[in-house]
């Protein structure tokens, strides 16, 4: 699910761009685009804004994209009153599955003071920054830096239609948004009260799991602007109880890795902290022993044939290895393993960690890794060498 933030409540008749890329692409793989809470934030800022001006809310609502996609969205809200105007759409995200597909975005849009720009503020449901590190000031409304500047655009494109100064305080909210929060990174990362407004080019493209990757990051930057030394990064909330019994970490300081090591190790080798650990069921680890770097069923799969190998490294038997390489599950191997003295889970632990610096490149973060069973008990760990 996309995790940072989203989109969310009912379903809505948005045309498509004018023109094809990358929607007629994903279509014609079958794959149906969507579009980001910052698009939909968009079209319902132009739309109360040119109603509060006179000019009635269009509808459907035709907005431009960063890479110049123009698509139109249908208005589920229309309320008009003095001194304020308000438009909302409902958020589709397409095929992806994103916990706010179906959200109702609205944009309530009043006349600022003269020279004031365009003001953001944070309505019900959408969250406010509480902690440094994130690309906004503590205190701003959670609406990212590219709808803001889409919303912008689409001000001074209205303002210019009606000779109008475009000096407006622009109200965003979502239905139930403060809700929604609750199952995305948002809490983690200080964005407090509801969602946030995301999205870069506009468009959700489906399973690229980008809202995930980018919480990955703004973890990372979070950890690093409170000025911790160790972070951790899990494969699930099993694996995160274990890093916390094991190092007392913070909970701004715990990366929710899930599938997506690579998006961990590639930012932290631009964006160093000192310690790393990384923490996951076994099976999981074996992949990225293996070099995998997405450790998702469906895109990487257990190699028994090289926990056999390793196996035989550790000193386990020819009888042993055939049967490690005929395991029915990783676990069963690491189990086999375990009970014969060999330290089958150790030697997958450092074989990931050895992944991990490859990764790295030289980026100055120490690295140990734990691996775990389902149950949460450690079978394998590698840790740097003492002096």
């Amino acid at each position: 699910m996309s995790s940072a933030v989203g989109d969310a409540v009912g379903g809505a008749a948005q045309g498509g761009p004018v023109g094809g890329g990358r929607q007629g692409q994903l279509r014609s793989s079958g794959l149906r685009p969507g579009w980001t809470t910052g698009a939909c934030a968009t079209a319902a800022t132009k739309a109360a804004y040119t109603a509060l001006l006179g000019g009635g809310f269009p509808d459907p609502v035709v907005i431009t994209l960063p890479k110049g996609e123009r698509p139109a969205f249908a208005l589920a809200v229309e309320e008009l009153a003095p001194g304020r105007a308000t438009a909302g759409v409902v958020k589709d995200a397409g095929d992806d599955p994103d916990v706010t597909h179906g959200a109702l975005v609205r944009s309530t849009v009043r006349p600022g003071p003269p020279g004031s720009g365009v003001v953001f503020r944070a309505g019900p449901g959408v969250g406010t920054v509480t902690k440094p590190g994130l690309p906004l000031a503590v205190g701003e409304p959670a609406v990212n830096p590219v709808p803001r500047q889409l919303m912008r655009e689409a001000v001074a494109e209205v303002a210019r239609q009606f000779g109008a100064s475009g000096d407006v305080e622009v109200e965003l909210s979502v239905d139930h948004g403060e809700e929604i929060a609750r199952h995305t990174w948002n809490p983690r990362l200080g964005i407090l009260g509801g969602l946030s407004v995301l999205g870069t080019t506009g468009i959700v493209v489906p399973y690229s799991c980008s809202a995930w990757i980018d919480s990955i990051r703004r973890g990372i930057d979070v950890a690093r602007a409170a000025g911790h030394t160790h972070v951790a990064g899990a494969t699930g909330s099993t694996s995160e109880k274990v890093v916390v019994a094991e190092y007392g970490l913070p909970e701004d300081a715990l990366l929710d890795m899930g599938d997506f090591a690579g998006a961990v190790l590639k930012y932290l080798r631009r964006h160093p902290v000192p310690r790393l650990t990384v923490c996951g069921g076994f099976a999981k680890l074996s992949k990225l022993a293996a070099g995998h770097l997405d450790l998702h069923s469906g895109r990487s799969q257990v190699d028994k044939a090289q926990l056999a190998a390793l196996a035989g490294e550790g000193g386990a038997s020819a009888e042993l290895a055939e049967r490690v390489a005929a395991a029915n599950t990783a676990l069963e191997a690491v189990q086999l393993c375990t009970a014969a003295g060999v330290p089958l889970g150790d030697l997958v632990a450092e074989r990931a960690r050895a992944t991990a610096l490859g990764v790295l490149l030289g980026a100055p973060v120490t690295v140990d890794v734990i691996c775990i069973d389902r149950a949460g008990t450690i079978v394998g760990r590698a840790a740097p060498k003492g002096p």
